[in-house]
């Protein structure tokens, strides 16, 4: 959950997340390294007169050259590592489909014979101590903790995206296609986001709790509603 002012990402509460945070950190110190760079330069060349070794310089063309392919690369293999990361789905040990409407979620957990359910934003009205208002839904998603969790993301009518940004899952909701992907929480916790896609007017009510639990209370829960 964010808080007021902030100015960072959420915690992270996958290892999904963790590595882009890790990654986001990386990039802004070849930025400021480069920015400090250019800085530096540029001072430099304002107050010294220009001469011969400043015109014309093939070391120094040739520096700045190789430089920036040599920075790209430092910024390329890890991407490329965390999307790979991000797109694998190994053995998932729960399979959750998700589906986008105006203006609320469904859900349906299809390891379960009969467990589904519609997931509406919490009026302002009905909001308990301790509840975010525009954030809290009346079905949260239970998951287990340290469980890896592949969810199935569509939608009914217009384009919606399943977003919990401290889980670093952000998925589009599309009409007549599937998309997927997987994360696992790795604390138990109530974790909120938003649908990230403009899908008309009530867009901004229509909210995404997941609450990460162990397996034994997770167990409880679909009993409860299977029963």
């Amino acid at each position: 959950m964010a808080n007021p002012s902030q100015l960072g990402f959420q915690d992270a509460s996958s290892p999904i997340m963790e590595e882009l945070i890790e990654f986001h950190d990386h990039a802004l110190m070849v930025a400021l390294m480069i920015c400090s760079l250019v800085l530096y330069l540029l001072t430099l060349m304002l107050m010294e007169k220009l001469s011969s070794n400043t015109v014309d310089a093939q070391e120094v063309e040739l520096i700045w050259t190789i430089l920036p392919a040599i920075v790209l690369i430092l910024l390329a293999l890890p991407s490329l590592q965390i999307l790979y990361m991000m797109d694998e789905l190994d053995e998932p040990d729960l399979t959750l489909k998700a589906i986008g409407h105006q203006w609320y979620w469904s859900y349906e957990y299809t390891d379960f014979k009969d467990l589904s359910f519609d997931s509406y934003m919490t009026p302002t009205t009905d909001l308990l101590p301790g509840h975010f208002r525009l954030l809290e839904v009346d079905h949260r998603v239970t998951i287990p903790m340290e469980s890896p969790i592949r969810i199935i993301i569509t939608a009914d009518d217009v384009l919606h995206s399943w977003t919990v940004p401290t889980l670093g899952v952000k998925t589009d909701a599309i009409p007549g296609r599937l998309n997927q992907t997987s994360f696992i929480t790795t604390r138990p916790g109530v974790f909120y986001g938003q649908c990230s896609e403009i899908c008309g007017a009530n867009h901004s009510f229509m909210p995404i709790v997941v609450e990460s639990t162990p397996l034994s209370h997770f167990e409880t829960w679909s009993l409860l509603l299977t029963s």
